[in-house]
């Protein structure tokens, strides 16, 4: 689907190009920004390689550990369906983490991983459980401490103050996550949303 929208995008502008007859300066345009994506994608290398890095540094020291273990009465709340000590909840802290230092693109492998060691609990495969639909909807809100990918690419396009971006994503994320996490625990308890309905509608 996204291919056609960027194909209807490239379309639109060939023609409104060729009716005003600046078909020229569309080629131009394409090609300066097709410039400045590069410029923007390489200065995220860095940010990237970095916090990559020490995500493997905790993982490989145990810090990661250390932080489940900190975070457990917490995770005990959102996550009741899934041990203390298990696996998934160390996928979920890095996982947090990532996207709480704003290193999103870091933050989707763990994210799959984390669904993979849950799925090792859920009894009914086709189905996604409660924690499933929490993390989901705590990973897709995303909230941000330090948005050092966005921070990137503000340097990158030449961005006079790059950091000014932190307070309202800070906002923003931190709304949308409270909000995720309030809207997920309410409709998991209404009985239409509950898997044991599901179930009986698969053997109707």
């Amino acid at each position: 689907m996204l291919g056609y929208i960027w194909l209807f995008f490239i379309v639109t502008a060939v023609i409104v190009g060729g009716l005003n007859g600046r078909i020229d300066k569309v080629g131009q345009a394409a090609i300066d920004y097709a410039g400045l994506a590069v410029e923007i994608s390489v200065s995220l290398i860095g940010i990237m390689c970095l916090w990559l890095g020490l995500m493997k540094l905790a993982e490989e020291s145990g810090l990661i550990v250390l932080i489940s273990k900190a975070i457990k009465p917490i995770t005990k709340r959102l996550f009741p369906g899934i041990p203390p000590e298990h696996p998934a909840i160390g996928s979920v802290a890095m996982n947090v983490s990532a996207n709480a230092l704003g290193v999103t693109n870091a933050a989707t492998p763990i994210g799959i991983k984390a669904m993979q060691e849950m799925q090792t609990l859920n009894k009914h495969k086709n189905i996604a459980t409660n924690a499933m639909c929490t993390f989901l909807a705590i990973n897709t809100a995303g909230v941000q401490l330090v948005p050092a990918s966005i921070i990137g690419v503000l340097i990158g396009a030449g961005a006079q103050n790059p950091t000014v971006i932190i307070g309202p994503t800070l906002f923003a994320t931190g709304t949308a996550l409270v909000t995720a996490i309030i809207a997920v625990k309410i409709l998991e308890k209404i009985p239409v949303f509950k898997t044991e309905n599901y179930l009986e509608e698969g053997e109707k």
